[in-house]
């Protein structure tokens, strides 16, 4: 195995594997290893490879990802805190969110945020990830709030919060700009943004899966002033629904365009559409939408955003929640450098119907690597190395001494709406309630 620092090269066999090709796709991908960026048309040729095609491009792209990043292959131990499934929002691919009336709506009190926090601190996590609906007449200042309290408790707790939906509900609820909500949320704590909310950044789309969702400009506009104030975010695309290849290929070409500016991308996420649960595809909300990606959509996202990121984006993302264990190690042979979150708790995804659980342990991670042949580490949420595990490294973290009884330590979104103790209560019902017992 070649080290890590030196230089790589295109082996003779896959230049010659990709010579053989058809002409197109030969060209695309004989520019990529000449480390050019390929355009949109060139994309959008790859996203059509079959057979040998198919093949040349995994390997093309595992070349890529050798050359930029070697054989590391990350992990984050982190906790996903979804404070809220209330939402003033009705995204035809959402099934986490609730309206105010449905018995089913809860919201988390500041101090049970802040105690989920302390938890994951205590069991190893060095992020929260704090994403949640946006709750009817929400008080402006909340997701400030929120960040100063966890920064009070745990001051070294990485805040990887907010999507620029919930950037921009803020912003407007707080009657202020992007930039001075953004100013806040800064100064209060938070150290990055999910990228979240983009679904695929075409106008035309977003009105049909998600009518009133936050605008393309609007989702660019908040991106790019959280990095031009050094606030870092990543970059998702979801996929699977009712997008064409040449969306996907604008989608990417945009983030790239994006981060040739001014930087400030971490990692590119694919996530791949949970149909199970989803209103559009449950309820017959659009015609045509497909039940998820087909394996081979899932290789080919991956494996092209490598290809077409590569030069701008080093870290390419797997989704364990949206794909698995098995599909991402599969994914760490076309591109993929990271495999996310130990993700305790998330609900979002579950929510919608995915079978992945709520918890991937380190040694989990750290078996799924080895057997790719890679060498696991984890990681901060900026990419700064925490540990680089030895082939015999087995030493356990907290979190491997997890049994299978998760819900019973952490909880489960699935319990969680059926409590009681954390009902959402509209805070014009309690205004109404407290005037009513009022002396």
């Amino acid at each position: 195995m070649p080290g890590l620092n030196e230089p790589l090269t295109p082996p003779q066999d896959l230049e010659a594997l990709v010579g053989c090709l058809k002409p197109a796709v030969a060209d695309a991908l004989t520019h990529a290893l000449e480390g050019r960026d390929i355009s949109v048309e060139e994309a959008i040729t790859l996203f059509d490879a079959t057979g040998l095609e198919f093949n040349a491009l995994g390997m093309v792209a595992d070349e890529l990802r050798r050359r930029t990043v070697g054989d590391v292959v990350t992990f984050v131990v982190n906790r996903n805190i979804n404070f809220t499934n209330v939402c003033i929002k009705r995204c035809g691919f959402c099934a986490f969110s609730r309206d105010y009336r449905e018995e089913e709506g809860y919201f988390l009190p500041l101090d049970e945020i802040v105690r989920r926090a302390k938890e994951a601190w205590d069991y190893g996590a060095t992020e929260v990830c704090v994403q949640a609906g946006l709750p009817p007449q929400m008080e402006g200042d909340l997701y400030i709030r929120l960040c100063h309290a966890i920064k009070e408790a745990l001051p070294d707790m990485h805040i990887h919060g907010f999507s620029p939906e919930e950037v921009l509900y803020g912003s407007v609820r707080s009657r202020c700009t992007i930039k001075e909500y953004l100013q806040g949320l800064k100064a209060a704590g938070v150290g990055s943004l999910p990228g979240t909310s983009a679904e695929v950044l075409d106008q035309e789309l977003r009105d049909r899966i998600a009518p009133g969702r936050i605008r393309v400009d609007q989702w660019l506009e908040v991106i790019t002033t959280a990095h031009e104030l050094g606030i870092p975010t990543t970059s998702t695309v979801m996929f699977g629904h009712l997008e064409t290849n040449a969306q996907i290929a604008r989608h990417i070409a945009l983030l790239r365009e994006v981060q040739q500016r001014a930087g400030g991308f971490t990692e590119f996420v694919p996530l791949s559409f949970v149909h199970t649960e989803a209103p559009m595809f449950l309820k017959g909300l659009q015609e045509n939408v497909r039940p998820g990606p087909t394996g081979m959509d899932v290789v080919k996202v991956h494996a092209i955003a490598r290809i077409m990121l590569n030069n701008w984006i080093p870290n390419i993302q797997a989704s364990w929640v949206k794909e698995g264990s098995r599909m991402s190690q599969l994914l760490l042979t076309v591109g993929v450098n990271d495999l996310g979150g130990t993700l305790i708790n998330e609900s979002i995804s579950t929510s919608a119907g995915a079978q992945h659980g709520q918890l991937m342990r380190p040694s989990q991670f750290r078996q799924i690597i080895r057997e790719a042949g890679r060498i696991p580490a984890e990681r901060y949420t900026t990419y700064a190395i925490k540990r680089v595990y030895s082939q015999s490294d087995e030493a356990l973290d907290p979190l491997d001494l997890v049994g299978d009884n998760v819900e019973e330590i952490f909880g489960s979104y699935h319990r969680l709406v059926k409590l009681d103790t954390f009902r959402f209560d509209h805070p014009r019902q309690a205004a109404s309630r407290a005037g009513r017992d009022a002396p």
